[in-house]
């Protein structure tokens, strides 16, 4: 009996490092900052996008659009119905991007 429950812990702290670590990965990283020289000033740095998500939402959805559109089959009209929701998708996405 004590073995299923020490087996059982083991498998527990496995399973509980495992599904940690890529969760951990995942994670919003803080950009690197290079050290800069006392004497000099550092330069201005390129912000960031207002809103990275969508920057890249809409990279995804341009190449979704781009493989629909060099696909050889019509789907029974469904792939020009994609094409037509994914450029819905696209203008409401550059929408947001423009927004403060």
């Amino acid at each position: 009996m004590k073995k299923i429950g020490f087996m059982s812990l083991i498998i527990i702290a496995t399973l509980f490092i495992t599904l940690s670590f890529p969760a951990a990965a995942a994670g919003p990283k803080a950009p690197a900052v290079p050290a800069a020289p006392a004497v000099a000033a550092a330069p201005a740095a390129a912000p960031m996008p207002p809103h990275p998500h969508i920057h890249e939402a809409l990279e995804a959805m341009r190449a979704a659009r781009h493989h629909l559109e060099s696909a050889e089959h019509d789907f029974e009209g469904h792939r020009s119905e994609a094409i037509k929701h994914l450029d819905m998708a696209i203008h409401e996405a550059e929408v947001c991007e423009r927004m403060p």
